[in-house]
């Protein structure tokens, strides 16, 4: 929200109110409490008729400073006053109060206050500066209509970039836009988001978290261009400034307060095939399709079923259309028979003609309005109301629902909606509706989620969920919305998952060929590569079923190719998924999360890693042609060998076989024996790809089981001409694979030979070290 006309003015209708000097500071032994006055104080009685600012400084974890600003302190706020922390209490801190400053250190980032007028706040890490605010920045904004707000304007520097607010397809670097952190279901070509966080990072390795889950408005570089602005209606404001030194870490702090994403189970990162949304389908259909791809040698992990499982005008009723599915459990049974793991879709709405309507009405679950009748509406469905998860009773009665199914053989839901959240309406327990229209969605997907890990167990449960707000990343998996079928909507959804990634969000993807409309077989074929090398993947659309075979027999072959190599990868994949539970660092990456010192990356939107290792740039138009940037390093193509020279861009063509798809040097990619599932013992007969190890250096690998327990590290070091390398762990037999190297002079610990992909070498025996002389 703009509060300024130009940089010198104040809008017309606002006050800003800004600490001029400090009156008085308390010092007390985990936080520190400033009093600013917003003028000078000449005498006494300029005390009199004057409100001062209250400045509250602590940290509730090591490196994060939270900032809490008041102007009344009394103003009372509803639930949700702010987001769930992991981390209570206050964490233990460094203090220094002289005349000159005082200053509050917590790990090795700080905050200090200057007491020479004007009043300047800055953070720093380790002594370097990142941010903070002076002159006329921070302010209580009094309106002439009395709708008061606090700001926050914090410094930017020269180059520095900022990232995140959630899932965004608009410009992924957020400098120059005005972002409202406020849940809307808008699609992916819009400056609307299903996922808005009120979480940045910028590329100086801090990140800023505004604990407020209700409409949060930021100005990135545009109110003033060298500032980042926030503000939220009321009396206060509560943020933090997150430190760590990198963005990674920075990641790892911010989800150490607002949660972990939890590891999705092993099966989830197998191609999902969908009904479709408003296609013609049942038993026969389906079957259609699953005994259409195992004939072409297209592993499938997961349908899912959308909408029409339910009949239409009574989603939800969670039961099953007995029209088209007469034997809904022996189906699911039938389908389990092949393998195959199930989706059903949900949403939070109580259509009036589900007979779960009355029920919920008379019960007190279904979402009121101020004067006690059912909110209710004709979007979507006729006469839709809305769930009401306030209340512990209606959570249990909606579970309940799912339980039923889950016992029915479903195995995960798509949580579809809660973002239209209405604003007029009274809570169970008397939440505020501003607050709870973006935190909603967090009680939707947490009782969706929790009833799969009660039924299924820890490590089992997976969403497939489309809104979100801070702290959502505990209950994956998200996907990017409604997208259209066309290469500007492939790239805005990749714009949207690294942004979402960079806001504390470990998993991600998309419908692959896009959803609205129907992909042309170009774009189709292009989007599978995309969507095969992303965290999941899924075939879905809107009006027409999204089999590779409709399109042309090319699209089953480019189709097959990459859904086995995904396969093929999943000890690599999986031990990056178990790593972004812990990191809290997402598995596709913006390029500026890896390599944060090259400036050239700062702005690369159109690529990213997968992981630690691998370099992935989609192609965005149908002559097959991209442009590409490699940082420093020697790169190897992972699917031809080729060996490149980063610093710099390369501009080439592919067929739809292949795309840019690097390996980074010193890397050790395990690669399973299997590529016909994604839940297998990936440890035994895995195969240690090893590339470009360079002398001096290391490289490590782990190869984990399906629960993303430790079940075999690889080790390789080169010294000179030398490389040793050794296992530690169980494993029904590895090899090594030196990548790019036609011979070797001698093996110790093993045998060698001559492949296409270079020289194997099988070990003598499962706890051989080799030693291998180039």
């Amino acid at each position: 929200m703009k509060f300024s006309d130009g940089y010198w003015m104040t809008r017309e209708g606002y006050e800003v109110l800004t600490p001029y000097e400090i009156h008085d500071v308390k010092v007390h032994a985990d936080s520190i409490t400033v009093f600013a006055t917003h003028r000078h104080l000449e005498h006494r009685g300029n005390t009199l008729n004057e409100p001062l600012m209250t400045m509250e400084f602590s940290s509730p974890m090591k490196d994060v400073i939270r900032a809490k600003m008041y102007h009344h302190k009394g103003r009372k706020r509803s639930a949700p006053d702010s987001f769930p922390l992991l981390a209570e209490g206050n964490a233990p801190v460094r203090i220094e109060n002289n005349e000159e400053f005082v200053r509050l250190t917590s790990g090795d980032t700080a905050v200090t206050i200057t007491k020479a007028h004007p009043v300047a706040i800055s953070y720093t890490y380790q002594g370097r500066p990142l941010t903070g605010s002076g002159t006329r920045q921070t302010g209580y904004v009094k309106a002439a209509d009395g709708k008061h707000h606090f700001r926050e304007q914090l410094n930017l520097a020269v180059g520095e970039t900022v990232y995140g607010l959630g899932e965004r397809f608009s410009a992924f670097t957020k400098n120059g836009q005005v972002v409202d952190i406020w849940n809307q279901d808008g699609g992916t070509a819009s400056e609307q988001a299903y996922k808005n966080i009120p979480f940045y990072v910028t590329n100086r390795g801090y990140g800023v978290f505004v604990n407020h889950p209700e409409l949060v408005s930021f100005e990135v570089a545009s109110e003033k261009v060298s500032k980042t602005q926030f503000s939220v209606a009321g009396e206060q404001l509560d943020y933090f400034i997150i430190g760590g030194g990198s963005m990674k870490n920075v990641l790892t702090n911010y989800t150490a307060l607002t949660g972990k994403p939890a590891l999705p189970p092993a099966w989830s990162f197998g191609l999902w095939l969908t009904t479709s949304f408003t296609t013609n389908y049942d038993e026969a259909t389906v079957n259609s399709f699953i005994d259409g791809m195992a004939e072409r040698d297209l592993p499938l992990a997961v349908f899912h079923f959308d909408c029409f499982w339910m009949k239409e005008y009574q989603w939800c009723d969670f039961e099953w259309d007995e029209r088209v599915f007469p034997d809904p459990q022996g189906m699911l049974a039938r389908l389990k028979e092949k393998g195959l793991r199930i989706c059903v879709w949900i949403n939070p709405y109580i259509a009036q003609r589900s007979p779960l309507f009355d029920e919920g009405m008379e019960r007190g679950y279904l979402l009121k309005r101020p004067d006690g009748s059912v909110w209710q509406w004709d979007m979507w469905q006729y006469g839709m109301g809305l769930v009401d998860f306030t209340n512990p009773d209606a959570c249990q009665w909606f579970g309940d629902k799912l339980r039923a199914l889950v016992d029915m053989g479903v195995d995960s839901f798509k949580t579809d909606f809660g973002e239209r959240i209405p604003t007029d309406v009274a809570y169970f327990d008397g939440s505020d509706p501003m607050q709870m229209h973006n935190y909603y969605t967090q009680l939707y997907n947490k009782v969706v989620f929790d009833v799969l890990e009660e039924k299924r167990g820890c490590g089992e449960a997976a969403l497939f969920a489309r809104s979100a707000t801070a702290g959502g990343q505990q209950f994956p998996v998200h996907w990017g919305g409604d997208c259209e079928a066309t290469y500007e909507s492939m790239a805005e959804s990749l714009r949207g998952g690294l942004s979402l990634g960079l806001s504390g969000f470990g998993f991600w993807s998309h419908d692959i060929g896009g959803f609205e409309q129907s992909a042309t077989p170009d774009l189709y074929k292009r989007w599978v590569a995309f969507g095969l090398l992303s965290s999941h993947s899924r075939l879905h659309g809107s009006t027409s079923y999204r089999v590779p075979w409709l399109f042309d027999e090319e699209a089953v072959d480019v189709l097959r190719r990459f859904t086995k190599l995904k396969l093929s990868l999943m000890p690599y994949l999986f031990a990056q998924a178990v790593k972004s539970t812990r990191l809290g660092i997402p598995m596709m990456r913006a390029m500026v999360l890896e390599f944060g010192d090259d400036p050239a990356v700062d702005y690369l939107d159109r690529q990213y890693m997968l992981g630690d290792s691998l370099l992935v740039a989609p192609i965005f138009n149908e002559d097959g042609a991209v442009s590409y940037y490699l940082p420093k390093g020697t790169w190897t193509h992972l699917l031809t060998g080729e060996k490149a020279i980063g610093g710099g861009w390369r501009s080439e063509a592919y067929d739809y076989m292949s795309l840019p798809l690097f390996v980074r040097e010193n890397s050790l990619l395990p690669v399973g024996a299997t590529d016909t599932r994604p839940d297998y013992e990936y440890a035994d007969g895995v195969s240690f790809h090893l590339f470009e190890l360079l002398d001096g250096a290391t490289a490590e690998a782990v190869v984990t089981d399906q629960k993303g327990a430790e079940r075999l590290t690889a080790t390789a070091s080169r010294n000179g001409s030398e490389i040793a390398f050794e296992t530690e762990g169980s494993s029904d037999g590895w090899r090594l694979v030196l990548r790019g190297v036609n011979a070797v002079a001698a093996v110790e610990g093993g045998t060698a030979d001559t492949a296409a992909e270079g020289v194997v070498i099988t070990p003598a025996s499962a706890n051989a070290k080799l030693r291998i002389q180039l």
